[in-house]
C-alpha cells in the first residue's frame, strides 16, 4: 500500500513539474510581431509624345564688333580736345578724339604751298606763249588757289607736249609732295569712325605722342559679338541666321541674337566649332559673360524628362495598371545637362516623375491622385 501511495506522488510530482515548466515557457514567449505590408506612393505623368527641339547650350563673353585700337601715325603734343580722352568718355561719328599739335607741320605745309604757288606762277609766261589756249585755264586755277585751303585739283592736260611741259618745270612734283603734306597733317586729328566709348586711354593732355605709339582703345556700344564653341556633331546643323537667346550669369536677363558667322574648321583637340552670334541691347557691355541656347534641330515623336529618371541609360519606370511598376526600355536620342529626350513610350502612358528609392520591376505601387 505504501508503495501505491509512493508511485502516485511521484506521478503528481513530474505532472506538476511538467505543467509549472510549460506555464513559465508560455509565459515568457513573446508573440510574433504582425507586419503591415506597405504599398508606396508614385508620382507620375501621362506621356505626351510631340516634337522637341534640340538646345545647344554655350556660353562666351561679350565683345564689340566695331573696335579699333588708336595708333599715332604722326608726332608731337597732344593738345586739349573738346572732350577729356578718358575711359568712358563718349563721342559721336566724326567727333574729334585726339587733337595733336601740328604747328610746325602746318607751317612747313604752307611752304610747299607757295612753292607750288611759284612754279606755276612762273611758267604763267610761257603758257601764254607756247599754249595760248590752255593759258586761261591755269590763270583761273592761280587765282582760286588758296593758302589757307587744301590745293586743289591740276587741270588736266589737254595735249601730251602740254603735259611734259608742265611736269619739266617741278610742278608735278611741288604738288603731289603738297598732297602728301596735306594727308599727313590730317593725322594730326583724330576722329571717331563710329559712335562709341572710350574703353581705354593710355595718354593724357600735354604728352609727347610718338609715331607708332599706341594711345588708346574705342568702341562701338550699338553691337556686340560672342563666339562660342559647339560640339561638332552640330556643325552641319548651325546655319546662319539662326534666332540665340542668350542669358546673362544669374538668368534675371534675355537678350536676342542672331548667329552670323560659323568657323569652317574644327578643333583638332577639343572637336568642337566655333559660331559666332550678334545681338544688340542697350545694357550689354564689353568682356559680359552670358550664355547662349541655340536651337540645333527638331526630334518628332519625343518625350523629355529629367536625366535622374533614366535607368541604367535605356529605360524608364511606368505604371501599368494603375498599379505594377514596369521597366520600360526606351531610346534616348539625345543628353544635355539635366535632360534627356527619348522615344519609345506611347501617348497615355503613365511614366514616373520623380525618382522612387528601391523601384524595381514588378513593384506594386500607388499612384498619387493629388495635383
Amino acid at each position: 500500500m505504501r508503495k501505491i501511495i509512493l508511485a502516485i506522488l511521484g506521478v503528481l510530482l513530474i505532472a506538476g513539474a511538467i505543467f509549472l515548466g510549460k506555464y513559465f515557457t508560455d509565459k515568457n514567449q513573446k508573440p510574433r510581431p504582425k507586419f503591415k505590408k506597405s504599398v508606396k506612393t508614385v508620382f507620375v505623368n501621362r506621356v505626351e509624345n510631340k516634337e522637341i527641339p534640340v538646345i545647344i547650350y554655350a556660353n562666351g563673353n561679350l565683345s564689340a564688333k566695331n573696335k579699333i585700337e588708336i595708333f599715332s601715325e604722326v608726332q608731337g603734343v597732344l593738345n586739349t580736345a573738346n572732350k577729356a580722352f578718358k575711359p568712358g568718355t563718349n563721342y559721336t561719328k566724326g567727333q574729334v578724339l585726339l587733337n595733336i599739335n601740328s604747328d610746325e607741320f602746318y607751317a612747313s605745309l604752307q611752304s610747299q604751298k607757295s612753292n607750288l604757288y611759284n612754279l606755276i606762277t612762273a611758267v604763267l609766261p610761257d603758257l601764254r606763249l607756247d599754249f595760248p589756249s590752255e593759258f586761261k585755264t591755269w590763270e583761273t586755277y592761280l587765282e582760286n588757289f588758296d593758302m589757307d585751303k587744301s590745293v586743289p585739283e591740276l587741270p588736266e592736260f589737254s595735249t601730251n607736249k602740254e603735259k611734259y611741259f608742265i611736269s619739266g618745270r617741278g610742278i608735278l612734283t611741288a604738288y603731289y609732295n603738297v598732297k602728301n603734306l596735306e594727308v599727313r597733317l590730317s593725322k594730326h586729328q583724330i576722329r571717331a569712325p563710329f559712335t562709341g566709348v572710350l574703353t581705354e586711354a593710355l595718354v593724357t593732355n600735354g604728352s609727347l605722342v610718338r609715331v607708332g605709339q599706341k594711345l588708346g582703345e574705342f568702341i562701338d556700344t550699338s553691337i556686340y559679338e560672342m563666339e562660342v564653341s559647339i560640339n561638332a556633331e552640330f556643325a552641319d546643323l548651325l546655319k546662319v541666321g539662326k534666332s540665340v537667346t542668350l542669358t546673362n550669369s544669374n538668368k534675371s536677363e534675355v537678350y536676342a541674337g542672331t548667329v552670323v558667322r560659323v568657323n569652317g574648321r574644327i578643333d583638332q583637340v577639343t572637336q568642337t566649332i566655333n559660331a559666332y552670334i550678334d545681338l544688340k541691347h542697350p545694357d550689354l557691355k564689353e568682356g559680359m559673360f552670358l550664355e547662349a541656347n541655340l536651337k540645333a534641330k527638331t526630334i518628332a515623336n519625343a518625350l523629355e524628362i529629367p536625366r535622374k529618371l533614366l535607368v541604367d541609360n535605356e529605360a524608364v519606370y511606368t505604371v501599368k495598371k494603375d498599379s505594377i511598376l514596369t521597366k520600360t526600355k526606351v531610346n534616348p536620342v539625345y543628353f544635355s545637362a539635366e535632360t534627356v529626350i527619348i522615344q519609345g513610350l506611347n501617348n497615355g502612358e503613365k511614366v514616373l516623375s520623380q525618382t522612387l528609392a528601391g523601384a524595381f520591376d514588378g513593384m506594386i505601387v500607388k499612384i498619387n491622385s493629388k495635383k
